[in-house]
């Protein structure tokens, strides 16, 4: 990638970090049950919170990291996958992501090392490494699934596509991860039509990509926060590396 492209993509992602906030969201009352930590990874100072089934003892456990959206808490993002990693026995890892474009170059290694972190205290099954993101980290969450393609085993991506300018990153992943993409058809922040362009763009790569436009559905996850978190686990759960 050259240095204009980088000098555009940083520009293009500021002004959606910005911009991102002029969105209302509806979040969940009450974001307690979790633990916080901060770590550095790769130069930055990280923050994160963690929710570890009580049965962790009882084996590796699959692990999903979650990217919220921009301005959002990461104690509110995880809080709505609770129920379901209660239910599943799933690890949640959720960093505090700042509205900063300077993070994005660092998310292939600040990804694996908050997992590290985290082994430290639960059994974690390394071929079960999930990412979900949304938005503005749904944005990131396309750098962690291609430029990290054999650490995951399979993604998703909830109302965000890849820039134009950023299409060749593409190409660099070394494994076809498998990705869900969806999207709301009512979505008042994301053109529906460049995330249909991304799920074309990874389809003729090569990628297995499962896509789903929500009917009646904004930019608002919060909304139908349950349904969308059932189809994304129901996808993931299928994959894990060899």
């Amino acid at each position: 990638m050259t240095r204009l492209h980088r000098i555009s993509i940083c520009r293009a992602l500021a002004a959606f970090f910005a911009c991102a906030l002029s969105l209302s969201l509806t979040t969940p009352a009450n974001a307690g049950n979790f633990t916080r930590h901060a770590v550095r990874c790769d130069q930055r100072d990280m923050e994160y919170v963690v929710y570890v089934p009580p049965a962790a003892a009882n084996g590796p456990l699959p692990v999903l990291l979650l990217l919220h959206g921009a301005g959002d808490q990461a104690e509110n993002f995880a809080q709505a996958w609770k129920s379901l990693a209660q239910k599943k026995q799933i690890v949640l890892i959720a960093p505090q992501l700042p509205r900063d474009p300077t993070l994005e170059p660092h998310i292939p290694k600040i990804l694996p090392c908050l997992v590290d972190d985290v082994r430290r205290q639960a059994s974690l099954d390394s071929h079960r490494i999930y990412l979900f993101g949304y938005s503005m980290g749904g944005y990131l969450a396309y750098d962690g699934a291609l430029l990290d393609s054999n650490y995951f085993a399979a993604a998703a991506i909830h109302a965000m596509g890849i820039a134009d300018e950023y299409a060749p990153m593409v190409q660099r992943a070394t494994r076809k991860i498998p990705i869900a993409i969806s999207i709301g058809d009512r979505d008042q922040m994301v053109s529906g039509a460049q995330v249909r362009k991304t799920r074309d763009l990874l389809q003729k790569a090569g990628f297995h990509v499962e896509y789903k436009e929500i009917f009646d559905h904004s930019h608002n996850y919060y909304e139908m926060s349950d349904t969308i978190n059932g189809d994304v686990w129901h996808f993931l759960e299928a994959y894990r590396l060899p």
